[in-house]
């Protein structure tokens, strides 16, 4: 209760340093979308309420940490559309949610068509709520929902989100729990699709991880194998770089991913379980004007549902899976240094 106290004697309104605003945008193709504006102090981030209450952008003190497509903003989709048209709806922004029938490629399954990405990333929420109060002496925001996939005699699935962060700390904490509403054992996929951006993501940026093992996903990839974790200058049309990850855990199953620049002295650490989300994958884009570092947890492979086999994961009727995970901002040599440490320890175990 001290620190509350302390706070509310330096403001009027405790909303002039933390609250959760609800927006409506207005123009272009994101026009008419709903959406929650959050700040707690240090941090200012968006969340979509009508895109799967993904995160469309992140700021620290200023800076902007995430990733924004040629595209643009989009609001809500009824569906997503097939093939290379695809990539003109994915916005990026700091997390878009990929799955639940389907990640990465696109592909078919006999007459079934599952698009690039899967289809969650654009279900709009419902049972949206927002909420901003003391709770003994800290200001916790949150805002949740539930997103719904199905189709007449096809799958049903129910992804339930809460994303929660405090008033002065560097954290925001996104809990899913995702239920089976079928009446059969149905394939879940899922990938957490986090991109950062300029000034964050810059020339000599570099990606942290307990990486025992890399693996270039093509050709292109494999010739700049040894820079995997660097960040060099924009390139024009330089092609993208996919690279699969075996990372270390500790004893509970919990990893970590970052990213780090250490010009600025700021990183982003990604923290979440291989219990639920047992691979990892690395974006890396240097190409001029599509400048990105993906960071991607997932339950999945990286060449769509036609090619799991027999890893694709499955729910049993009215089964429910809950994964956590945190976005967490560092700061100076000392927080930097201890997250390359720690990776260390976890490849030492």
């Amino acid at each position: 209760m001290k620190e509350q106290y302390e706070i509310l004697k330096k403001v009027g309104n405790i909303q002039q340093t933390a609250a959760v605003r609800k927006i409506e945008f207005q123009e272009g193709r994101a026009r008419g979308m709903q959406g929650y504006d959050i700040k707690n102090g240090p941090l200012r981030f968006q969340v979509m309420g009508d895109k799967c209450l993904d995160i469309s952008e992140l700021s620290y003190k200023g800076i902007n940490l995430s990733f924004l497509a040629k595209s643009g903003l989009i609001g809500r989709m009824d569906y997503d559309t097939h093939g290379e048209e695809g990539t003109s709806n994915i916005m990026g922004g700091l997390l878009f949610t990929c799955g639940l029938e389907n990640t990465c490629l696109a592909c078919r399954e006999g007459e079934a068509y599952y698009p690039m990405h899967g289809r969650v990333r654009s279900a709009p929420g419902e049972q949206l709520c927002a909420s901003a109060g003391w709770e003994e002496g800290k200001y916790r925001i949150a805002v949740s929902g539930q997103m719904r996939e199905g189709k007449l005699f096809g799958n049903h699935m129910c992804l339930s989100r809460r994303i929660e962060t405090v008033y002065g700390e560097r954290k925001i904490l996104i809990t899913d729990e995702i239920e089976n509403l079928a009446y059969r054992e149905e394939p879940m996929m899922v990938l957490y699709h986090f991109n950062m951006g300029y000034p964050f993501l810059d020339e000599g940026a570099r990606v942290i991880l307990p990486t025992k093992k890399v693996t270039p996903r093509d050709e292109a990839a494999m010739k700049q194998q040894e820079l995997w974790d660097q960040m060099e200058a924009p390139a024009d049309n330089e092609p993208e770089r996919v690279y699969l990850h075996e990372l270390a855990e500790d004893r509970e199953g919990n990893t970590f991913a970052c990213l780090i620049n250490e010009r600025l002295q700021l990183g982003l650490r990604i923290r979440f379980s291989r219990k639920y989300l047992p691979y990892f994958v690395q974006w890396k884009s240097l190409a001029s004007g599509d400048y990105v570092m993906g960071l991607e947890p997932t339950n999945s492979g990286v060449y769509g549902r036609s090619r799991e086999g027999e890893h694709l994961h499955t729910m049993q009727p009215f089964e429910k899976e809950k994964i956590q995970f945190s976005i967490e901002i560092l700061e100076g040599e000392e927080e930097l240094k201890a997250a390359s440490d720690e990776a260390q320890l976890l490849l030492q175990r």
